[in-house]
């Protein structure tokens, strides 16, 4: 009986932890504004909307245990390697990071689906190569 209970705690708590991680994930992302705010009203507005959280239905759950578990193998290689924060974010940056609601710029293809995250710092250093100006010496953005 004992064990029932246990059981039934330890899984309330993991759902509790979970539910807490994704509303910090997602706050930042229903904040954002995009072309298809303003099809809100419209039918095919609200078709992509049901057809973006039925996507997420099914998305979500995969994420998330993918995340969790790069974030229990991230730990142990944290403690196998000695330390190394950057052994361990090799394992969390890709699990982690990432897309873990599909909105309705997802469904569109204005916004790629990532379920394997990217730092953000390789994200911002893809957006605008830089160039060289005509005497070779300074980069020009």
């Amino acid at each position: 009986m004992k064990q029932q209970g246990l059981s039934h705690r330890l899984s309330t708590v993991a759902f509790i932890v979970v539910m807490t991680f994704c509303s910090m994930v997602a706050s930042p992302a229903w904040s954002q504004s995009s072309s298809t705010d303003r099809q809100q009203g419209t039918p095919s507005g609200v078709g992509m909307q049901v057809a973006s959280v039925a996507a997420t239905i099914v998305y979500f759950p995969f994420k998330s245990v993918y995340a969790l578990g790069g974030g229990i193998v991230g730990g142990l290689a944290y403690l196998l390697s000695g330390g190394s924060e950057q052994t361990a974010k090799s394992i969390w940056v890709p699990s982690m990071y990432g897309t873990y609601f599909i909105s309705p710029e997802h469904l569109t293809g204005e916004r790629p689906v990532r379920f394997v995250g990217v730092a953000a710092d390789s994200e911002e250093g893809t957006s605008a190569p830089a160039t060289v100006d005509q005497s070779g010496s300074q980069p020009v953005q």
